[in-house]
């Protein structure tokens, strides 16, 4: 299952918890990690895509590739982790928040070493996508995905479990 901290929010009944977003996160620091996020999803460069996401606070490995398009969690991007010679692929959103109604969810996405995510997946927060995983694309990605793990759909499932190692 996924690791989550949930935040109550007192007044939820007044208003949905997306409504008092600015109780969380400072705006000032949202809107700087929006600009630089979006900033990066246009960058081919992918040396200063590292370096911009280490501005964040995010963690991110040696030789980690974000592909363009790729959008980060504005509000907690310091809660992602990618290891080392990990692939984002394009069009793929890591979540490390949700906003629902009487309540804001957070957690730690942590993508392994050698891990690949395809194209336009959605990870949500809390999840551990294990070392060398395969995510295939257009995937959900709600529940941690063990080490060397071939997966894909909506949610993700197995695919292949007898799949070799290389």
């Amino acid at each position: 299952m996924r690791n989550i901290q949930k935040i109550k929010v007192l007044e939820g009944r007044e208003k949905n918890s997306l409504n008092h977003w600015w109780k969380f996160k400072n705006p000032i620091v949202v809107a700087f990690n929006f600009i630089v996020i979006e900033i990066t999803k246009i960058l081919p460069s992918l040396a200063l895509k590292r370096i911009l996401f280490r501005m964040l606070g995010m963690k991110v490995g040696r030789n980690a590739a974000v592909g363009l398009g790729a959008q980060f969690d504005i509000f907690f991007p310091e809660l992602i982790e990618l290891g080392e010679n990990c692939i984002i692929g394009y069009g793929t959103t890591i979540l490390c928040h949700e906003f629902l109604i009487e309540e804001l969810r957070t957690g730690q996405v942590q993508i392994g070493k050698n891990a690949m995510i395809g194209a336009n997946s959605t990870i949500l927060p809390g999840v551990h996508i294990g070392e060398g995983a395969v995510v295939s694309a257009c995937s959900l990605v709600n529940k941690d995905i063990p080490a060397g793990a071939f997966v894909g759909g909506v949610p993700a499932k197995s695919l292949d479990k007898k799949r070799k190692k290389k």
